[in-house]
Formats: structure tokens, C-alpha cells, sequence
């Protein structure tokens, strides 16, 4: 089984976890609520439906929304 890589913010740490790895999965693993975070794996925004494969780089950010002035 490989890993894959994932780039967390607040603080910025990298870690990784066995892979292939749904991405529902991956954010329940390390805690984060889907609703709150974009996943991008490999430069490309992914779906909850996701499955990451072994090896790929993977980088969590989480919703920013701003409002009219």
C-alpha cells in the first residue's frame, strides 16, 4: 500500500496516510468537517466522492467566503 501526501493549513504541516483513500475518509481521519474545507489533489478540486489514489499530493484548505460591501 502506498501514501499519499497531504499539505494542511492552520497550522501548515504536511503528513501522510495510506492510500488510495476516499476523500469523505481522509477529512473524518484527520478531523476536519467537509462543509468547511476545499480538497485539491494534485493542482485539481475534488468532490467528497473523491478517491485518492497512492502518491498524490493532496492539499486541504479550508472555505473562505466574503460578502458584499
Amino acid at each position: 500500500m502506498g501514501a499519499v501526501k497531504v499539505l494542511l493549513r492552520n497550522p501548515r504541516r504536511e503528513v501522510e496516510v495510506p492510500g488510495p483513500v476516499g476523500a469523505v475518509a481522509l477529512l473524518r481521519q484527520l478531523g476536519y468537517v467537509r462543509e468547511a474545507v476545499l480538497v485539491i489533489v494534485d493542482g485539481a478540486l475534488v468532490t467528497g466522492d473523491a478517491t485518492i489514489p497512492d502518491g498524490a499530493q493532496v492539499e486541504i484548505r479550508p472555505v473562505v467566503s466574503g460578502g458584499a460591501r
